[in-house]
Formats: C-alpha cells, structure tokens, sequence
C-alpha cells in the first residue's frame, strides 16, 4: 500500500515549528537564566521533556525494556550532547549574546566533518574543506567583534564564547557517536532515554555547583519561568515531533535546512527582542558561516555525518538547544 502524502499545511507548519522554535530556544535560554540557576534549569527541563518521552512510547505499546547497554549508551550521548553541548551554551549566555552563542553552535558541521576525517582517514573532498575554511573565517569574524560588545568584559566574553566553541565540539561529538552507536529503539523511546541521562547529569552538576542553593523560586521572575516551561514544552517536545514527522515525510536535504535558518532567526529575535547589538560585521560573519554550513551539508562525502545522528529514525537526537 502506498504511503499518503502529507498535506501541505502540515509541512509548513513542521517547518515552521523547526525553523522558529528552535531559533528561538536561544532567547528563551537567555530569558530564563536571568533568575533560574543555569545547570538546574537545563537538567529539569531535559529530564522532565525526557520522561515525557519515554512515557509517550511505553503508552503506546513499546514494550521493549531498555537494556543495561542501551542505557550506558544513552549516558555516553547524553553527557555529549546536553551536558557538554547544551549545559555549556545555557552557562555560556550568562556572558554572552543569545545571537552570539547560536551562530557559534552553527559551526557544528564543520566539528563533525573534522571528527569523521581523523575516524575514517577519509579526506573530505574540496568542497566540504573550503566550507571549513569559510566557517572558521566567519567564526573568527564573529567572535572579534561580538566580543567587543559583550557586557561582562572582554575576559569573560571570551571565556564565554570559548565554552560555546567547546559545547559545538561536543555536541558533534556526540553526533558522531550517535550515528555509529545508535539506540535500537522507537525514536521517541531513544530520545527519552538520551534526554533523561543528559538531565540527570546536569542534574548532578548542579548540585555540585550549587544551583540547589541558588534556586529562590520567590524571586524567580515569571519571564524566566515562563521561558523555562517554553523550552520544556515547546523548545524539547512540540518541535522535536514535528522533526521526527519531517524525516519520515519529506527528504533529510530540506529537514536539515534548519540548519541555515535557526542562527538567522536567533539573531534577529535576540535584537528585537533583548536589545542585543546587531552590527554590520555580525551580519557578515552570520552570512560566512550559513554559507560554510551550506556547502558542508550539501557537498559533504558523508550525508549523513554532516547532518548528525538525526537522520537514523532509531536514533534521532535534538537540536543542540531544543
């Protein structure tokens, strides 16, 4: 029996939901931060957007129990992907622009062509490397004059920008494993997984670095609150099932064009907004490094290396801030 086609309507909507959504994930972490403590908000979000997930797919007959090497694998990419990737993007906000931190983040592909380059032995072709190129040009483009506008002083602005640097590492790292190592399950069931490990560790981090006594709930301000529940809600879950939907309904080339419009649109809402600077030197840095993502991504040996671990249905992490 053929498959019926999916309404146009409901595309435009998924598309909308990963374009916007996600760009706007950047604000809203920003925005929620302001009076919740970094790491406990990351983690509570994971965890609770995880166990929504993981519910979702024990409800609706998945009755296959995760075993002891399906978790383990689930921590592996948790830790990678939300609390290196994710935890160090939501500390890194405190010092710098939301705008900032997405077009860093942006750079992941070029992390993943390199990680798959020194794994494979398999030199990119022509293409991909100059994309490389023209990334780390836009990167250094952006971090020079984005630095000059942080507002906690050029030490921690680029402390900031350096971790954000680091959480892209990691996150395509995590990618990268994902995709060799992935969870032989129902999508929603692996993501849970990976989003209940990831929360648990950042969980774990905050106690550690005392967000538990930082957490005054009395003066927590609805702004943040509110931020925090539309990151839960509509950051974690909403756009992840209309990304989920996308891969199995149009073709993984035009899914992973969230990837050229989320630092795009994360820019624009952190300067109309947050009053963040938006300066001719950024645009042109913003517009290096789509291009760079873009010759990545459509030129790459590998497909699905350079699009991340998302185009396994069995395996389909979220995007780094979602």
């Amino acid at each position: 029996m053929l498959k019926a086609r999916p309404s146009r309507g409901l595309i435009v909507l998924a598309f909308a939901a990963i374009y916007v959504i996600w760009g706007s994930t950047y604000l809203a972490i920003r925005l929620s931060i302001e009076t919740l403590p970094p790491f406990l908000m990351a983690g509570t979000r994971f965890f609770s957007a995880g166990a929504i997930l993981f519910a979702w797919a024990v409800f609706n007959g998945q009755q296959l129990r995760p075993t002891l090497s399906q978790w383990r694998t689930a921590f592996i990419i948790g830790a990678l992907l939300m609390l290196c990737g994710n935890g160090g993007v939501t500390w890194a906000e405190k010092y710098i622009a939301s705008g900032l931190a997405a077009l860093l983040v942006a750079t992941e592909p070029l992390w993943i062509v390199i990680l798959n380059w020194g794994i494979t032995h398999r030199r990119p072709n022509g293409k991909v490397l100059l994309g490389v190129l023209i990334g780390l040009v836009g990167v250094t483009l952006l971090v020079s004059d984005g630095l000059n506008q942080g507002t906690h002083g050029f030490r921690m602005s680029l402390i900031g920008a350096g971790v954000v640097v680091l959480a892209g590492f990691a996150w395509a790292a995590g990618s990268v494993y994902s995709s060799r190592h992935p969870i032989r399950t129902v999508t929603s069931m692996a993501s849970g997984m990976q989003m209940i490990a990831g929360g648990s560790l950042l969980l774990l981090l905050a106690l550690v670095a005392g967000d538990f006594q930082r957490l005054n709930l009395a003066s927590a301000s609805w702004v943040s609150i509110s931020a925090f529940a539309y990151l839960t809600l509509f950051g974690s879950l909403v756009s992840f099932t209309a990304y989920s939907w996308l891969l199995n309904n149009v073709t993984t080339a035009r899914v992973s064009t969230y990837a050229y419009v989320n630092p795009v649109v994360a820019v624009l809402l952190g300067w109309l907004i947050a009053n963040e600077p938006l300066t001719r030197k950024m645009i042109v840095a913003a517009a290096i490094i789509v291009c760079s993502v873009v010759l990545i991504t459509t030129f790459g040996r590998d497909h699905a290396a350079t699009t991340g671990p998302a185009l396994h249905d069995s395996d389909c992490p979220t995007h780094p801030c979602a």
